[in-house]
């Protein structure tokens, strides 16, 4: 009975350490799972990609949230930590997934001559009249509605160099119709590409002009990758400034901001530019989605505002981080604000460096695929 006793005790207690320790591995993994929740909630703060699916909307940052949101009030301290230089910001950027590699696009026809066709990107038709035409020959078709862009290109002979057809130029000897496969508003589908190629051919008709129509279909296959490729580079940071209590005056607001550089545009946002040649870095937007204009900047109270960097359409994207980096922190301060994640806590260098590294990472990917950030392809393609 004893040696019966002592083999339920140990049973017990085997049993025991099991449950333990079955316990001990659940309550690890469960930790695990809260911390990488929580790194990846803190590196989607000011990261986000945008979306070229739904009508050509544009990606929104990631802080923003709907109005009866914004109105909450929030009760965090500015952050004071010392800005460090890009190149410790560099050192210390955490660990992120790198980017899949992207499809390649052939380098750019005709060197640093932008305005020649872009074949990778476009539907390209040339046309070869009899004799040479004046501009006005295409006037209709330039006027005519299709689903994307398109440019009508001429040069005046086989070795010179494509310029926009337009009034005052020509005659040209040979004519391009070009039109784009792929912008943020999605792919050109057949039904675009079929109206295209109909223009194309009674202009032909009409100049009595050799051309070779390619296959619709062939093509709307094309603008499908490339609009998958694209999408997987369309990237967007924002960097949100929010401010509790009263919110943000919008005059305060406007003093602020162009005592910072920016200037208030047509399109309902501060924007800053690059001295030459004039393209914007940044804009900066109301944190309510309602767009500011001088009349309701002398009247409104935002509770913040996003600093938006649109990564494909400027040069050196991080540089452009770094400086916009620098001037949300002093936005910040003056205003009496805070950069803020998407729980409202402050936003510290860690996770500022984490996006810095995605905005490097985008930056390479962009540049391998052959569509750099800032040059005309891109400016096209993130249009």
């Amino acid at each position: 009975m004893e040696a019966l006793l002592r083999g339920m005790a140990m049973n017990s207690l085997f049993m025991g350490l099991v449950v333990a320790g079955v316990a001990l591995v659940i309550a690890v993994l469960l930790y695990n799972m809260m911390q990488e929740r929580r790194a990846k909630r803190r590196l989607k703060a000011a990261f986000g990609a945008a979306g070229r699916r739904g009508g050509g909307q544009r990606a929104e940052p990631s802080l923003r949230r709907d109005d009866s949101e914004a109105d909450v009030p929030l009760s965090v301290a500015v952050e004071t930590t010392p800005e460090p230089p890009p190149e410790e910001v560099a050192d210390e950027a955490l660990v992120v997934e790198p980017m899949a590699p992207p499809v390649p696009l052939s380098a750019v026809r005709g060197g640093r001559d932008f305005v020649a066709p872009d074949p990778d990107i476009e539907c390209v038709v040339m046309l070869t009249p009899g004799s040479p035409v004046p501009s006005t020959a295409v006037s209709r078709a330039r006027a005519a509605p299709l689903g994307k862009p398109a440019r009508w290109l001429g040069r005046r002979g086989p070795s010179l160099p494509w310029q926009v057809v337009d009034g005052a130029a020509g005659p040209w000897q040979q004519i391009a119709a070009c039109l784009l496969l792929a912008d943020r508003a999605g792919a050109a589908s057949r039904t675009d590409i079929s109206n295209f190629l109909g223009v194309v051919a009674s202009v032909a008709s009409e100049l009595a002009a050799a051309f070779q129509a390619p296959d619709a279909g062939e093509e709307a296959e094309r603008a499908e990758e490339l609009d998958r490729l694209c999408a997987d580079l369309d990237v967007q940071i924002g960097l949100t400034i929010l401010k509790g209590d009263r919110g943000i005056a919008g005059t305060r607001l406007r003093g602020v901001a162009e005592a910072a550089g920016f200037r208030l545009a047509s399109g309902g946002q501060f924007e800053y530019l690059q001295e030459e040649p004039g393209a914007v870095l940044g804009s900066l937007k109301n944190y309510k989605q309602e767009p500011f204009t001088v009349e309701s900047l002398r009247v409104l109270s935002t509770p913040g505002v996003v600093l938006l960097i649109d990564v494909p359409r400027v040069t050196d994207p991080v540089r452009v981080f770094d400086q916009m980096r620098l001037i949300a922190k002093r936005l910040a301060q003056t205003l009496e604000a805070v950069l803020v994640d998407d729980n409202r806590r402050p936003l510290d260098d860690a996770a500022l460096a984490a996006i810095r590294a995605q905005v490097q990472a985008t930056a390479t990917a962009l540049r391998e695929a052959n569509i750099d950030a800032g040059s005309p392809r891109a400016m096209r393609l993130f249009g």
